[in-house]
């Protein structure tokens, strides 16, 4: 019982949240510095999950050389996304990459 009224009550307060926020969303606006810094956020929270993925695979520290697919991959993916400029097909390109790199390393 306590447990289903726990998760109830973390429903009501996540749901009580996100309705604020999306019912006031067109009384507002945002001032330009505050819109210009906000185009910032998506490459920074992109940047913060994918770098440390890429450069620390196996929580053994740092691992910048040849032999880190993943990096190997991740450079890969970033030459065929500034070609193509298609995230899919960056996507496919990269996941081929990593699995191509994990098999040969």
């Amino acid at each position: 019982m306590n447990e289903t009224l726990m998760i109830a009550g973390m429903a009501f307060v996540t749901f009580g949240i996100r309705y604020v926020l999306l019912a006031s969303a067109g009384h507002f606006t945002f001032p330009r510095w505050a819109k210009t810094g906000l185009d910032f956020v998506p490459p920074a929270v992109l940047t913060a999950i994918i770098v440390p993925a890429v450069l620390i695979p196996n929580s053994n520290g740092i691992e910048f050389h040849l032999q880190n697919a993943s990096l190997l991959a991740a450079c890969v993916a970033v030459v065929v996304g500034l070609i193509r400029k298609d995230l899919l097909t960056t996507i496919v390109v990269g996941m081929l990459a990593f699995g191509l790199f994990k098999w040969l390393l």
